[in-house]
């Protein structure tokens, strides 16, 4: 009886979800919500901005129908309708990187503040036999993780479908443990979110049947998907019956985190600024090594699985915290070897690619 309401839920979402694409899909052009070709996008015509927008849409109608009414479901609501809205101005009129900042952060304190709950600890990370503490520095460290996130998921955004997979991933994993943990809410907002990203997917892979209506998710789904996948981190790790280590999380958003921190690295090492876009994401470094875009969204979406799954696992097994610090520490360090020797990553690619490009 559970499933079946949980199923019934799913595809009421995926309907609602694909009617706020079509819709919106047409008001593009009204809005100006346009993606215009550039050096740094390669793709063909105009594509309407419009992802996160419909994505944000259908699951503020799903949590106003099937969740129940609370100060939690209200702010968060209008806390990402907020963010969703500076987002779409950033779309339309390319805000300053300060502005953005601004916006974002007063976003985090507005949601912070009203439901009266952030990171208080970050979990046994060196084995101290208790919770290492934020005390005072709380607060200021969870404004700053919902700012890395948001960038984090904006930075992977470079290619159809990696956003739109790596934050299911994210839900779905998350999902898993408040399935096996027995919190509803929880798993009802993941739920919910695989759902209306859906319809988005099938809409950016020109999928059938609203294949034919191609959009982008735009800086309103990065902030959206970064904003409410610390939200539930925070609500999942810091409750008074947590579901997940806060570490553990790190495996179910690992891609773009760790693509992140080795971009920031690169362009610091550069001289450059964190926050002047370039094409040396994981995604371009496999595309310049011969992958076409769609088996690089193949790889990194598996790769993205992987870590989810390598969470779950530890999680699991209840390995000690620092041990899973260590493991995650690890990758970053693989990670960032491999993009400061790009180009001999993408030699030793296009000699074991089939029909590897130049």
């Amino acid at each position: 009886m559970i499933l079946t309401y949980f199923i019934t839920i799913f595809m009421i979402g995926v309907l609602v979800s694909s009617i706020c694409v079509l819709i919106l899909h047409k008001l593009a052009i009204p809005l100006g919500l346009l993606d215009t070709p550039c050096e740094r996008k390669a793709h063909s015509g105009n594509v309407p901005l419009v992802g996160g927008l419909a994505v944000f849409l259908a699951l503020s109608v799903m949590s106003l129908l099937f969740l129940e009414p609370s100060v939690n479901r209200n702010l968060f609501l209008i806390a990402n309708a907020i963010i969703v809205f500076i987002g779409v101005l950033d779309d339309k009129y390319d805000l300053t990187v300060r502005s953005r900042l601004i916006g974002q952060s007063l976003v985090s304190l507005i949601l912070i503040a009203g439901l009266e709950n952030h990171f208080f600890h970050l979990g046994d990370l060196f084995s101290f036999g208790g919770n290492l503490e934020l005390h005072a520095f709380g607060i200021p460290f969870t404004v700053l993780a919902i700012l890395a996130v948001i960038n984090a998921f904006n930075m992977i955004d470079g290619i159809d479908g990696l956003l739109g997979f790596v934050s299911a991933i994210f839900f779905i994993a998350l999902g898993i443990q408040a399935c096996v943990n027995g919190n509803s809410f929880i798993l009802l907002i993941c739920l919910l979110f695989v759902a209306c990203l859906i319809p988005f997917l099938m809409a950016n892979l020109g999928l059938k049947p609203i294949g034919n209506k191609k959009i982008f998710m735009g800086d309103a789904g990065s902030m959206f998907m970064g904003l409410s996948i610390v939200w539930l981190t925070v609500e999942s790790t810091q409750s008074a019956e947590p579901i997940v280590r806060p570490v553990t999380v790190l495996f179910f958003a690992a891609l773009p985190i760790i693509d992140m921190v080795a971009i920031i690295i690169r362009r610091l090492r550069k001289g450059k600024s964190p926050f002047v876009a370039d094409r040396d994401h994981i995604h371009h470094i496999f595309m310049r090594g011969g992958l076409t875009p769609k088996q690089t969204l193949f790889v990194l979406s598996f790769l993205s699985l992987l870590g989810a799954l390598l969470g779950l696992t530890l999680e699991y097994f209840d390995t000690p915290d620092v041990v899973v610090l260590f493991l995650f520490g690890v990758m970053c360090l693989g990670y960032s070897f491999m993009v400061i020797h790009s180009w001999k990553f993408c030699r030793w690619l296009r000699l074991r690619v089939p029909n590897a490009k130049g």
